[in-house]
């Protein structure tokens, strides 16, 4: 075998373990719910949402503006 070969089969094989090991072992610490009303979470998130996405509801956005072809 060439050392070329080698050095393939070596990057190869630890490659494939290391993939392994990626997918039996966990990523990371998994959350533990200790929270005994996620509704109140889910409320917060909504109300966030909400706040983030809401817009200006005194503007009138129901025509738009005609888009102007660039040619």
């Amino acid at each position: 075998m060439s050392r070329a070969t080698i050095i393939v089969l070596v990057v190869g094989v630890v490659s494939l373990s290391a993939a392994a090991l990626w997918v039996v072992f966990p990523r990371g610490v998994v959350p533990v719910a200790t929270d005994p009303s996620p509704a109140a979470d889910d409320a917060q998130r909504r109300q966030r949402a909400e706040n983030f996405f809401g817009g200006d509801p005194d503007r009138d956005v129901r025509c738009g503006q005609e888009m102007k072809p660039r040619w």
